[in-house]
Parts: structure tokens; sequence; C-alpha cells
């Protein structure tokens, strides 16, 4: 179970953020989860949404340069070791995080969300849902 990640590559100059997140708001598209690495001339700011096809097609006709992704996002205790029982369930079946973000905390559950690309979305998922990690599919992240 994966979800889609838009990657929008952004150039490092006052008032793009704004209006990147501007457009998309004006679109109707909420960001369910954000992260953005930059260099001094340009970054690349990842995405989650709540219509992904759609803030694609928006952020095109405003001249974005956008790739399209699957990465995975899975529900974590909100806790000391919360993180490190993934990354260790990862580790035993010698999956590679390239990076990750977290998404959100949902206090009234003590949980919090990370986002994760890894090397292999069908393996991570195995060995994550066989140690009883809950995994988000598009439409729950669509809806929290």
């Amino acid at each position: 179970m994966t979800v889609k990640q838009l990657s929008v590559f952004v150039e490092n100059r006052p008032g793009r953020l704004s209006e990147i997140t501007g457009v998309l708001g004006a679109a109707g598209i909420n960001i369910r989860a954000i992260s953005i690495a930059d260099t001094k001339d340009f970054g690349i700011m990842r995405i989650i949404l709540s219509d992904t096809e759609s803030a694609e097609k928006v952020l095109k006709e405003h001249g974005c340069i956008v790739t399209k992704s699957n990465v995975i996002a899975v529900v974590i205790d909100d806790e000391p070791c919360g993180m490190a029982k993934v990354m260790e369930t990862l580790y035993k079946d010698n999956i590679s995080v390239e990076y990750m973000y977290a998404a959100f905390l949902n206090t009234s559950e003590n949980t919090a969300c990370l986002i994760l690309r890894v090397d292999s979305n069908e393996k991570a998922v195995t060995a994550l849902t066989e140690k009883n990690f809950k995994l988000l599919s598009e439409s729950e992240m669509k809806n929290i």
C-alpha cells in the first residue's frame, strides 16, 4: 500500500513557495505532508496532497517541473523508539531508506505518521505489515 507524492523543483528565491502553495490553495488542494530540501539555487518540495492528479496538473500549468512517485505512509507510536521500531524492521529485511519526513501528529491517539521513500516499496510493505504497523492508503491520507 503506497501513496502518491509529488516532487516539485523550486527555484530558491523569495516568494516562490508562496506562489506554489497559493496555486494549490486556490485550486482547493490541501497539503497533507511536506518536506523541502534545498541547495543555494534550488530546492525539491516533496508533498502529499488531497488531490494528487489535480495538483500535478495545476502546478504544471503554472510552469512547475513536477514528478510523481510512490511512497509509504506508516503510523507509529508517538513515543521514544516509535521510529526506531520501523527502522529496525526495515533494516532486518535489508531495505534501505532513501529519505523520510513526518506527515503529522495525532495527539488524541498518541501517534505520528512517517512518509518513507525506500528502495523497494513491495518489500517494505510486506515487512511492515508483518510486524503489524499500520500503513495509510491514498484515500486515508486525503481524509486525515
